[in-house]
């Protein structure tokens, strides 16, 4: 089988790299792919959609796995699909889930999916009078993509009201933040779960945590997330099992009866309070760095997973996974999340102390070549992942790794999985 992965990060190297240690993957190709995702595949410099689905047609590719959310908002799977494609991902309809956080919780709402109590509007002094019926703090979220930044979680009414302000006038987030959503603020512990879904039946994988501030103790500002680890010990059979039947099922049921099934990914953010999940957004691609730790526990074929739901053919497959834990731990430059860092070498010590070797891997993102060196060229540069019998295991593993990796300005959070251990 021939298979492409659309995307540059390290979502994207982690899914490639699970790929390249199947036998029957037999060419790997990378749309753009990172400055070490050649080391798994060939890279593929090809940015419009109807070309790609054309060069996909040309290699007789298989399957094609989308990695990030502007490709599946913008309509990508569509475009392959009408050329007789096989690619895993929804629908551009579908994908509204996440390219629209107003659709979301509308969706949410005409459902019946619990979430936290919220208004959806355009109008200043609307979101002024519904901040002034809250308690602190007030979550306010524009409408559309931002990269992951488009959530505030104002400490004050006046914090929130500004907040509001820059986002409808569009200083902060442009045209993605012309609508925004104000809602309560909910008290619990986040999780993430993962469900892969093929338009009528889903696999849910292990839930993960994952770590959002930039610095220890859950401090600093927001960012793409600078670790992950899976799975948790803060979720039971029971959680389990109210995620499957109050959001997954009726989310795939309520997408089906709006005429556009949902197939691919639903990534759902979860606040667990008093023991009852409640949704805080879905997005409609794997998490990074949640997928950089669940590729490796995955012990079915990734291949056979994603072409199974790709082909509406996941009522046919069983899928396992290791009884290990993966704790995975992200590496970024000087100036993340503020500015753009300047680039600088990566040197990765030889690897060796055997436990390391065997247990521990690096899935790398922000990166490029430049004369066959490796550079860290994005705000987050690499990812390393550490696997384990215990969670403190993998950590170590993890962190031990860390110490093998330098470039100038390096930074990360030391206290990844504090949660639970």
């Amino acid at each position: 089988m021939n298979v492409m992965v659309i995307g540059s990060g390290g979502r994207e190297f982690a899914i490639g790299r699970a790929l390249s240690k199947d036998a029957m993957v037999q060419k790997l190709y990378f749309a753009p792919g990172n400055g070490a995702t050649d080391r798994l595949g060939e890279n593929v410099a090809i940015s419009d959609y109807e070309a790609l689905a054309l060069f996909a047609k040309e290699r007789g590719v298989d399957l094609t796995i989308v990695g990030p959310e502007g490709p599946l908002v913008d309509g990508v799977v569509d475009i392959f699909k009408a050329h007789g494609l096989t690619i895993f991902g929804p629908s551009k309809a579908a994908a509204r889930l996440e390219g629209s956080k107003v659709y979301m919780k509308n969706f949410l709402a005409k459902y019946g999916i619990p979430t936290a109590r919220y208004i959806e509007t355009d109008h200043i002094e609307t979101a002024y009078k519904f901040i002034a019926t809250l308690a602190l703090p007030v979550v306010v979220k524009a409408d559309g993509l931002c990269a992951g930044k488009g959530v505030i979680i104002a400490q004050s009414h006046d914090e929130a009201k500004k907040a509001v302000g820059e986002m409808l006038s569009g200083a902060a987030f442009g045209d993605a933040g012309r609508k925004v959503v104000v809602e309560e603020f909910l008290d619990g512990y986040e999780l993430s779960m993962f469900a892969i879904c093929d338009g009528e039946e889903f696999i849910l994988l292990p839930a993960a945590q994952d770590h959002k501030r930039l610095l220890d103790g859950d401090q600093g500002p927001n960012t793409g997330g600078m670790g992950a680890y899976a799975p948790t010990p803060l979720v039971d059979d029971v959680i389990y099992e109210k995620v499957k039947t109050r959001v997954i099922r009726p989310t795939l049921e309520g997408m089906r009866a709006e005429g556009c099934p949902f197939e691919g990914v639903l990534f759902i953010g979860l606040m667990i309070v008093g023991g009852e999940p409640l949704t805080l957004e879905f997005n409609v691609r794997f998490g990074d760095p949640e997928c950089e730790i669940l590729m490796p526990l995955m012990q079915t074929p990734a291949r056979e997973l994603f072409y199974k739901a790709a082909t509406k053919q996941l009522d046919a497959l069983h899928v396992s996974f290791s009884n290990q834990y993966a704790v995975g731990v992200v590496m970024a430059s000087r100036d993340y999340p503020y500015h753009n860092s300047m680039p600088a070498e990566i040197i990765v010590d030889e690897i060796i102390h055997e436990e390391i070797a065997e247990h521990a891997h690096i899935c790398f993102a922000g990166v490029g070549s430049q004369d066959g060196v490796l550079m860290a060229t994005g705000g987050r540069v690499l990812v390393c992942v550490g696997l384990g019998e215990s969670i403190r295991e993998a950590r170590d593993r993890a962190y031990m790794l860390c110490g093998q990796v330098h470039f100038a300005g390096k930074k990360l959070r030391s206290d990844i999985a504090y949660q639970a251990l």
